[in-house]
């Protein structure tokens, strides 16, 4: 499996012949790695209406026929937004938290997050959520934006080999609540995200690889963190 980190939150993941894109904010970004047009996923996934999460979904979607995963409430204003003569081949699966999602990758199970969930025109956009990913044996976890919270610790009960934390602060969690998440998931690998894009959420990502390093291998289960870069990849 190889991650690649987007920027902000979006990350692709690639699984054999099968992409899956979260998040894809692309356009806009000031700290996008690549162009919306360069991207042809099979599945998106989105963890909440925001639209620097939402992103360009909808369009690449249309463009390249992938599947846009997502709460019942994103799918149903995507659909709607569409409108009735759309001629794209985007395709639309609603689902919610708790429940396992078959997909062609393997599966997904979208968990509670704390945070906010709305379109820019007001619409409500469900409940904000993280997602576990199930390719083969691996098991990834997506955090979403979220602020910290004690059932972390049954995301990470069965074992995750990496998860994507926010660590920007002010909108989620900042790195001292990261931390605390990282005891809580005890991920074997963790990838930092939703920082830097903006200035209220400058953050230094080294510090957070440092801090989760200097503690006992007992709190965190040896968890290694990986600063990435907006293009750069990891390999699992």
């Amino acid at each position: 499996m190889k991650l690649t980190f987007l920027g902000h939150a979006a990350i692709a993941l690639q699984f054999g012949a099968h992409e899956v894109l979260v998040d894809p904010f692309l356009s806009g970004n000031p700290k996008a790695a690549v162009a919306a047009e360069a991207l042809s996923p099979h599945s998106i996934v989105l963890t909440h209406a925001h639209a620097d999460h939402v992103g360009d979904a909808l369009p690449i979607a249309e463009r390249c026929g992938a599947t846009i995963v997502s709460s019942v409430e994103i799918v149903g204003k995507l659909q709607r937004d569409r409108g009735p003569q759309a001629r794209g081949k985007a395709r639309f699966l609603g689902a919610n938290s708790g429940g396992r999602v078959t997909m062609p990758f393997g599966a997904l199970r979208f968990t509670p997050a704390w945070h906010s969930s709305g379109f820019a025109d007001g619409s409500y956009g469900g409940m904000p959520m993280g997602v576990v990913f199930e390719f083969g044996d691996l098991r990834i976890y997506h955090a979403g934006d979220t602020a910290l919270f004690g059932d972390m610790a049954l995301i990470g009960r069965h074992g995750l080999d990496l998860a994507l934390l926010p660590i920007g602060g002010h909108f989620t969690m900042d790195p001292d609540e990261a931390l605390e998440a990282v005891r809580l998931l005890r991920p074997r690998h963790v990838v930092p995200i939703h920082y830097g894009t903006f200035d209220l959420i400058e953050q230094d990502p080294l510090a957070f690889r440092d801090a989760v390093a200097a503690l006992p291998e007992a709190d965190v289960g040896g968890a290694v963190v990986h600063p990435l870069a907006p293009g750069e990849a990891l390999e699992l």
